[in-house]
């Protein structure tokens, strides 16, 4: 009798089940609850990051061509407020403005700041969005075809990109990184 479940079986069942998953809430079935616990959920473990690095570390960068440890906060607080302001249509308040490189925005305070107060703006963003509204059509950089609620996946994609980035930065610096936080 053959076996069903070989090595490589299961590797596809795995590889297809986490893909699966991963599209979820890019799905335009993604209740807006879920997505405004997982936005809340992000923001907390965000601020867990932050508040793990030391001051001195804000600046740290593993090699020179990369972005500092504040350069990636900044630069997933900059997307925050770009994209959600893109995919509701409404003003951005940062304006013209890139937190990535406003000098004054590296201290671990001003990182934190901004990095709360962009999860804050998408929250709000979303909160404003009826479910339905989430299913509307939008092209984002005049690229991309989507619906809002799946842009609203994608600044979650994204940041969730650049804070797991940061995860080597505290480990070069010898600090241990918080606990993941799936749910």
């Amino acid at each position: 009798m053959k076996k069903l479940l070989t090595p490589l079986n299961l590797l596809i069942t795995l590889f297809i089940a986490s893909f699966s998953s991963a599209m979820a809430l890019e799905s335009p079935s993604a209740s807006k609850t879920d997505m405004l616990a997982d936005f809340e959920r992000a923001k907390a473990f965000s601020i867990e990051y932050l508040e793990a690095m030391p001051a001195d570390g804000y600046a740290f960068k593993p090699t020179e061509d990369i972005r500092s440890f504040a350069g990636q906060f900044l630069h997933m607080a900059d997307a925050n407020f770009g994209l959600a302001a893109m995919i509701a249509g409404v003003e951005n308040p940062m304006g013209e403005k890139k937190l990535e490189n406003d000098e004054a925005s590296q201290s671990k305070v001003a990182v934190i700041k901004a990095v709360s107060d962009s999860y804050d703006f998408v929250l709000t963003t979303l909160k404003g969005m009826d479910e339905e509204q989430l299913n509307d059509e939008i092209k984002l950089f005049n690229a991309f075809e989507l619906t809002k609620g799946q842009g609203m996946a994608k600044i979650f994609e994204h940041a969730t990109h650049h804070r797991g980035q940061t995860t080597i930065y505290l480990r070069l610096k010898g600090v241990t990184p918080p606990a993941e936080k799936l749910f």
